[in-house]
């Protein structure tokens, strides 16, 4: 096994030079802090650091459990996730089914730009044009919905709990819709164009071509996908939601990444803090592996 692998290296040196940086970035900054998990189970000391506090086992987790917070954390964090997920999963396939069909080299490089560009946009100035535009007074965004009458003079669409998870979901839509339609535009450029003489030749006008010829060939990319979506289905973004909160929604806006926060570096409870956030990383592994078992048993489709 050894020499396999040492005449794998020795054949492939360039390749893994190559990735060299990928590799020791992902191993410094994703698995090194993973040391610091053991202060889950510890009462932290400053004196003593990481490892040199009294073991308390899952004290911090049933703490956590038993907490008023718990609760509302969790559904605030699954609430916003979830519906970021159904109505902003769909859009990018849609999108890139739009672009693949512009026939003008012109236009379709215009309309990728124009789709591009909002996610370069960073989450503070997002967050600011927010404010700019559904503010109460001058607000250009929510003066058309109050001339409208679609929603109240009085109304302060940043500060209504209601009105909170779909401001940041349309939001984000808005800003990485067309990022994310790259990689389906990507799978879609890779269909034969064989299959698209013969389903017209069969008859099939542009709707059927879609529905028969590109969407099946989507199903791959958006089973993967979906999959790691479900991976982060308790991974509510911490700087977005923490620059839209305020104590008018903070009620339906307070998530467990933001909890963690003002619980553990706040308050200075790094213990009870790491705990938190240990249990939202085992939930979506769970969630991670559970979806990738159904995919596997039903599409054949998995990340392994």
């Amino acid at each position: 096994m050894g020499r396999k692998i040492f005449s794998a290296l020795k054949r492939d040196w360039q390749l893994w030079v190559m990735i060299l940086p990928a590799l020791a970035y992902i191993i410094i900054f994703c698995y090194g802090p993973m040391y610091g998990i053991q202060l889950a189970f510890r009462r932290y000391d400053f004196s003593k650091g990481l490892t040199g506090g009294d073991w308390v086992g899952l004290k911090y987790f049933m703490q956590y459990f038993q907490s008023p917070m718990f609760g509302t954390t969790l559904r605030n964090t699954f609430v916003i996730s979830f519906f970021s997920l159904i109505c902003g999963f769909p859009v990018p396939i849609l999108l890139a089914l739009v672009i693949n069909s512009l026939r003008q080299q012109k236009l379709r490089r215009v309309v990728q730009t124009a789709v591009y560009m909002p996610y370069f946009i960073s989450t503070v100035v997002m967050v600011a044009i927010l404010q700019i535009l559904l503010s109460p007074s001058t607000g250009v965004v929510s003066g058309l919905l109050k001339s409208s009458h679609l929603i109240p003079q009085s109304v302060n669409l940043l500060g209504t709990p209601g009105a909170f998870v779909p401001v940041y979901v349309l939001s984000g839509i808005w800003q990485s819709a067309g990022w994310n339609s790259i990689i389906f535009i990507a799978a879609l450029s890779s269909v034969d164009g064989q299959l698209y003489d013969a389903a017209r030749v069969d008859g099939a006008n542009r709707f059927k071509q879609v529905i028969h010829v590109e969407l099946p060939a989507l199903v791959p990319t958006i089973v993967i996908l979906l999959i790691m979506n479900m991976g982060r289905v308790l991974s509510v973004g911490f700087e977005k939601v923490f620059l839209m909160q305020n104590d008018m929604n903070i009620s339906v806006s307070e998530v467990i990444s933001t909890y963690v926060f003002n619980i553990g570096v706040q308050s200075g409870q790094f213990s009870f803090g790491s705990a938190v956030g240990l249990f939202n990383t085992i939930v979506n592994f769970v969630f991670l592996m559970i979806a990738n078992m159904v995919s596997r048993k039903t599409a054949d489709i998995s990340l392994m």
